[in-house]
């Protein structure tokens, strides 16, 4: 399962090792016990992938087989891609500009998208 934080400074990816259904589950049992708000809706999600991205290739070769994880690739502009991924949004209302995104995909697409986002740290 791959994990997308949004937050005012940016935005996190991990892949974590727990099922979607059971990480969900846990959350929606937190917001009960803590008398938080959380709205939980299917939603899709985009990622900026730059152009020289050292694992591109490789991406869009997979992409075509991860139809259903992957809804679509498009150019953004010179310098990136845009993906986009089909999941599920937590958040503290249905407009929050801050929370989590969540999405089942294949190991290859979540090694991927995670070894995008560690060469993102780097820059």
């Amino acid at each position: 399962m791959l994990k997308l934080t949004y937050t005012n400074d940016g935005f996190y990816i991990e892949s974590l090792e727990q099922s979607l259904e059971a990480w969900v589950t846990n959350r929606v049992m937190l917001a009960l016990r803590s008398g938080t708000s959380l709205c939980v809706e299917p939603s899709t999600a985009s990622i900026l992938i730059p152009l020289d991205f050292p694992c591109l290739d490789q991406l869009l070769e997979n992409a075509k087989a991860l139809t259903g994880e992957i809804v679509e690739i498009t150019p953004c502009d010179q310098h990136s891609l845009e993906v986009v991924l089909e999941g599920t949004w937590l958040g503290a209302d249905v407009a929050s500009e801050e929370g989590l995104f969540v999405c089942r995909l294949s190991d290859r697409l979540e090694s991927l998208l995670s070894g995008w986002s560690a060469v993102r740290q780097e820059w």
